[in-house]
């Protein structure tokens, strides 16, 4: 059973929990660096991508955990 805070599938009626993030914009409405998230599960991430990927939406599917990695400081003085 997945916690209340567990990122879950955007896919319709999914609740498996997410384990990539699939970054896209709609060129018609977004600005170029602009980027909307959709999360899906194993099953759902090939079904999610095509979907936006045959809009010309789909920008870049990370893994979940690199996704959420905060940027490191600058190192040195």
């Amino acid at each position: 059973m997945n916690s209340p805070d567990t990122p879950i599938c955007s896919a319709k009626g999914c609740r498996t929990a997410a384990v990539w993030v699939l970054a896209w914009n709609n060129p018609k409405l977004h600005t170029p660096e602009r980027r909307k998230t959709w999360l899906a599960c194993e099953e759902h991430r090939e079904h999610l991508s095509q979907f936006l990927g045959v809009r010309g939406f789909l920008k870049d599917v990370v893994v979940l955990a690199e996704w959420e990695e905060p940027e490191a400081p600058p190192t040195g003085s």
